[in-house]
């Protein structure tokens, strides 16, 4: 009889597993993936970027501020030596995204660039929003925003108040310099 349990016990264990388990690649395990790879650069952005500490926000404002806690930035460089590259590399994130739980908030292009948001979550309340640009002239990046219980409406109203703050460009010197 116990013979017969731990049988079933593994088989269902067994089963979880192959279930559980997915072929389709995560934005994290992209960036983990390449973290280190040739014309790449990864780059965690403290929240810290946007000193609000004299600026007139409002309470919403205040507690989007509050939900993040942190931002993870992927980029890829582009030159003369690896369009090939990079269009594989662009078409995988875009593949990535395709995914249903990404929820899609706008598309944009200009000035000869695209830029995609997106985020995790429901109507309500987000657990990542992801920004996705590229250029033909420059590459791509992919900016996550993790935290918890963050709200859309209020992540947008944060991101058009960004001129009530002041914004620390020496944190972003990695990022502008690894695109130059």
């Amino acid at each position: 009889m116990n013979t017969t349990i731990k049988k079933l016990c593994y088989s269902l264990l067994a089963v979880t597993l192959l279930v559980g388990c997915s072929n389709k690649q995560s934005l994290q395990t992209y960036f983990v993936d390449n973290q280190e790879a040739a014309n790449f650069t990864t780059v965690d952005i403290p929240t810290s970027i946007v000193d609000f500490k004299n600026a007139d926000l409002t309470e919403e404002e205040k507690e989007a501020y509050k939900a993040i806690d942190k931002l993870n930035f992927l980029g890829f460089k582009l030159d003369t030596t690896n369009k090939e590259t990079y269009e594989i590399e662009k078409a995988k994130v875009a593949s990535i995204l395709e995914d249903e739980r990404y929820i899609e908030l706008g598309d944009f292009n200009m000035f000869g660039s695209t830029l995609s948001v997106k985020y995790i979550g429901d109507d309500d309340l987000a657990d990542e929003f992801i920004v996705f640009g590229s250029s033909k002239e420059f590459g791509f990046g992919v900016l996550r925003v993790l935290g918890e219980d963050m709200s859309p409406a209020k992540l947008v109203r944060l991101a058009e108040s960004m001129n009530k703050g002041k914004v620390d460009d020496s944190q972003l010197k990695g990022i502008i310099d690894f695109f130059k």
